[in-house]
């Protein structure tokens, strides 16, 4: 989350945000899968994550990863996480991804599970992870789905026809910037960003793209949370990994 908003320490975004986690979500059932499904061995390997939450997934890397530092800006989070999801192999830091070049590398993955469109500037989250990398070191992850993400205006964003089948009606895609929304409190801020932006800056930082998944629910997961259908309509989310290709220039 970027610099500017840390809405996870507001009591009112943090009970609800843990309150949603606790049973079926959109998280578990769909997000987490895919991109868990992309993971690289991790054996013996250090691994950053940023945005880590409450460390479910830093304390999952632990099992096999020589070391695991998880960089969160929410202090509410980093107490759960080192509370609940503590290993001796894992680090916790309160730290925006803002401000990653107070890290060292380098690390053989970096992992970030819908955090980056909290990011304010792109690039520089991007230039920052591939100095971070070591040299064929993988970027893993995912964010809202810029379909999800564009409307400046989010009422009503799904519409049933005369014959009742639903559309997801996309508006503001071309125009990039914040997006004030609720969830669970007012003015929760995203930002926008075509695909477009998000593959040319991957691109530029040296990165090679080598998958790019936006999830589909299957029976079975639609079976325990119905409100998954809507997603065979239009993606919610999209994941994104990358290679650091062993020629890019290290800026350390």
């Amino acid at each position: 989350m970027n610099g500017n908003q840390n809405i996870f320490d507001d009591p009112d975004f943090f009970e609800g945000y843990l309150d949603l986690r606790s049973g079926r979500n959109f998280n578990d059932l769909l997000e987490q899968p895919a991109i868990l499904s992309l993971l690289p061995d991790i054996t013996g390997k250090n691994v950053l994550d940023i945005g880590c939450g409450y460390g479910i997934n830093c304390l999952q890397f632990a099992q096999k990863a020589e070391k695991v530092v998880g960089i969160d800006i929410s202090r509410r989070m980093l107490n759960v996480a080192m509370k609940e999801n503590s290993d001796h192999n894992i680090s916790y830091l309160q730290l925006a991804m803002e401000d990653l070049d107070r890290l060292t590398g380098p690390f053989d993955l970096i992992f970030s599970s819908l955090a980056f469109h909290y990011a304010l500037d792109f690039g520089k989250l991007i230039e920052d992870c591939a100095r971070l990398l070591a040299p064929g070191g993988i970027l893993l992850f995912s964010q809202e789905h810029p379909m999800t993400t564009a409307a400046m205006n989010t009422d009503h964003r799904y519409v049933k026809d005369e014959n009742g089948n639903c559309f997801f009606k996309v508006a503001d895609y071309q125009s990039e910037g914040e997006r004030h929304v609720r969830w669970f409190v007012d003015d929760v801020i995203h930002q926008h960003r075509k695909i477009s932006t998000i593959v040319s800056t991957l691109c530029h930082n040296g990165f090679v793209i080598t998958d790019c998944v936006e999830p589909k629910p299957d029976r079975k997961a639609i079976k325990q949370l119905p409100a998954l259908a809507r997603d065979l309509i239009k993606p919610s989310f999209i994941i994104f990994r990358a290679r650091k290709g062993d020629n890019h220039a290290d800026n350390t």
